[in-house]
């Protein structure tokens, strides 16, 4: 029992941290100035139609949720932070788009079994520390039939290959978790799915971003408003010398990345057809 409940404390604390991480920053910036079309273009590829039972998994501020909910779809949106639903309910409002939001771990959703006919996550479920229980989750809670929709980002990518620039600066991570750039690989998500899932298709694409005047432009953006970002800065903060080698190698990265002012990012779409 102790060894149990010492494991239950783990993965609390190690939630808690999470949820403080993506509290940091504007994420919402990020997914309306930076990336804004991902969550339809996720939505529309799953087959979204009027009155489908819709879960977006890790859904931050409704970047893909709100367009399913404005489809016709009858969505909750769930995510670990409180602040971002907050966020996603004032937008919704906004856009005139009813739906549920719900806080939840990925890897322990609150849903019964088979309660929903799309379950899907753009750049969200990635996060979650531990990925095979997330992928569990995320299949139990499709119906038989059912679709499974994934936008993550790849390791190849832009995105993916700054996740391994900040990793050197920042604290190691806790025994267990994986890397979220993972979920981008085609190999490691259809080992998660398994047998679960029929008719998976995956094809590998990028979303254009031309929101920055230069790689300096990008890296002060992301240092304020990306919460992983942020977090690992926050890390350094005390080490000025460390703090000048982050920002010339997140500086490195854009300009490699960056051609007459566009950066394309790359990211794994992969759709599946939950097994009867």
């Amino acid at each position: 029992m102790t060894e149990a409940s010492d494991a239950a404390q783990a993965d609390r604390t190690l939630k808690a941290r999470h949820r403080a991480m993506w509290a940091m920053g504007d994420y919402q910036s990020v997914a309306h100035h930076v990336i804004p079309e991902l969550g339809a273009v996720l939505v529309k590829e799953c087959g979204v139609q009027r009155g489908d039972r819709v879960l977006d998994i890790a859904a931050g501020s409704g970047n893909a949720a709100i367009p399913a909910a404005l489809a016709g779809a009858d969505v909750v949106a769930s995510d670990l932070t409180p602040d971002l639903l907050e966020i996603g309910r004032h937008l919704a409002t906004v856009r005139g788009a009813a739906l549920e939001w719900r806080e939840a771990d990925a890897e322990h959703l609150p849903f019964a079994d088979g309660e929903f006919d799309v379950v899907m996550s753009c750049v969200g479920i990635m996060f979650a520390p531990h990925h095979r229980p997330a992928a569990e989750e995320m299949l139990r809670v499709c119906r038989s039939g059912g679709t499974v929709g994934l936008i993550n980002w790849t390791p190849q990518g832009f995105v993916g290959r700054m996740f391994a620039t900040m990793k050197p600066f920042a604290p190691p991570p806790p025994p267990g978790a994986q890397p979220p750039p993972l979920w981008g690989d085609e190999e490691h998500v259809h080992e998660l799915l398994g047998d679960a899932v029929t008719d998976v298709e995956s094809r590998r694409r990028t979303v254009r971003v031309d929101r920055f005047t230069g790689p300096s432009d990008f890296r002060e953006f992301f240092k304020a408003c990306y919460g992983p970002t942020v977090a690992v800065y926050r890390a350094v903060t005390g080490d000025p010398d460390r703090v000048a080698e982050l920002d010339a190698a997140l500086d490195a990265l854009a300009a490699e990345h960056t051609v007459d002012g566009v950066m394309e990012w790359e990211y794994l779409l992969l759709t599946a057809h939950r097994r009867g």
